[in-house]
This record gives structure tokens, C-alpha cells and sequence, in this order.
């Protein structure tokens, strides 16, 4: 019997969830609102970030790794509080602006265009990939999972908004009535269950933490838990 495909699989889920698996829009990639998170005078807002900044380098202080490429960077803000300096570091953003702000903010670090279905690096050649609020963006977030698979070495930090606890924060904040709480362009809406079915179908999910609002996942290729597991 044909096991399940990712694509079957979101299209299974969001039927569920009466979620539209293709947004109207042709493009591949859907960028979100502009709020800046990292530079908010909110202290709930400060303090989520806190959270989710020392869980994700709590999580990075369990392996090894000396490069990372991160797909979907922005303005380069995540890698600044959680990317070591000695590690090779290139962030990857479809959108060509934000590239220059991240330039112009980090200028220590390297930044390209680029997106996340065809990344412009070779197989294999990042020891660890990050893609933080990247798949809630994406019509296909199983193809961009695949793509991450090539050219990751080992290991994969991912993170998505936790709902339905996100949409239900925006409404408690007044944000995004119109549309049920949804933040502007995010067309994929995960569950901590469903996202860590996605990102098992391509990798070993190591760790799965709830950091709300945030579930975050870090995974590393299946072949080397067999290697692992032979050994």
C-alpha cells in the first residue's frame, strides 16, 4: 500500500480544518505583516521573545555545528541572538529588501537572495539549517522540507506559530478581527501534532518543544539515525 505523501497529508489536515490548501495568490511564498518583534517596547511582547530566543539556543547547546544556512533570514535578527560568530553563517530571504536591511544591520554576516524551493547551496553542505516562521508562508512547506534535506549535513532548527493559540492571541489583542485572528500571510495553520507529522516524513524529529506561541522542532536526517542506530 502507498504510504502517505506530505502533500497528502496537508491536503488531509486542512480539510479537516476547513484551511485552503492554495491561497489565491500565484506566488509561491506569501511574506507576513511587518511588525518587529525583536525591537518591541511590549514587555508581553519582550518577554515572549526572551522565551522563545533562550529555548531555541537551549536547544542549538546540544549539538554540534560549525555552519548554518537559514532559509527565510528577514533582517537577519534571529541569527544575531542565536547564531554563534564562529560558526559560517548565510542567511537566505526571498525578498530582496529585506536582504539589504540585514546587510546593512549585520554586516558581519553573509546574506543572499534567494527561496526556499530552490536554495542556491550545494547538497550537503551546511551542517545545520534554520527555518523559524518559514512554513506557515509556504503553498508547498513540504517541497521547501525537502530542499532543506538536501543541503543539510545533519541537523534542522524549525519553528511555526502554535495554533489555534496564535489566532485566538491576536484576537485577544484586537489584531486581524476581519480574518479570524490571522496574521497576514500565513496560509498554512499548524497544530504542535500536524507539524511534527510534516517535518517527520522528511526528517527524525529530535526535539519538539511547545514555546508559546511557537511549537519548534529540531530534526535531523533520517540516513543518520541509521547510521547511528548501526553503530
Amino acid at each position: 500500500m502507498r504510504s502517505e505523501s506530505s502533500g497528502d497529508f496537508l491536503s488531509r489536515i486542512s480539510h479537516t480544518l476547513e484551511i485552503p490548501m492554495h491561497h489565491p495568490y500565484s506566488k509561491p511564498f506569501i511574506g507576513g505583516n511587518v511588525f518587529d518583534k525583536y525591537r518591541s517596547k511590549n514587555p508581553i511582547h519582550r518577554w515572549l521573545m526572551r522565551r522563545f530566543l533562550t529555548s531555541l539556543r537551549t536547544m542549538l547547546s546540544q549539538i554540534e555545528f560549525k555552519s548554518v544556512l537559514e532559509v527565510g533570514c528577514g533582517p537577519g535578527d534571529l541569527a544575531s541572538n542565536i547564531v554563534p560568530p564562529s560558526a559560517d553563517y548565510l542567511g537566505i530571504d526571498i525578498d530582496a529588501a529585506q536582504i539589504d536591511l540585514a546587510r546593512s544591520r549585520y554586516p558581519q554576516l553573509k546574506f543572499e537572495k534567494g527561496d526556499a524551493y530552490t536554495l542556491p547551496v550545494e547538497e550537503k553542505s551546511y551542517d545545520l539549517v534554520i527555518a523559524c516562521e518559514v512554513l506557515e508562508h509556504l503553498e508547498d512547506p513540504g517541497q521547501a522540507l525537502t530542499e532543506i534535506d538536501r543541503v543539510t549535513k545533519q541537523w534542522v532548527l524549525i519553528s511555526v506559530p502554535q495554533e489555534p493559540m496564535w489566532r485566538i492571541l491576536n484576537i485577544a489583542r484586537g489584531k486581524y478581527l476581519s480574518d479570524f485572528g490571522n496574521t497576514p500571510g500565513h496560509i498554512q495553520h499548524f497544530i504542535p501534532r500536524e507539524v511534527a507529522q510534516l517535518v517527520a516524513f522528511q526528517f527524525h524529529v529530535y526535539v519538539i518543544k511547545s514555546v508559546a506561541p511557537w511549537t519548534v522542532l529540531l530534526a535531523r536526517k533520517k540516513h543518520e539515525t541509521i547510521v547511528n542506530r548501526l553503530n
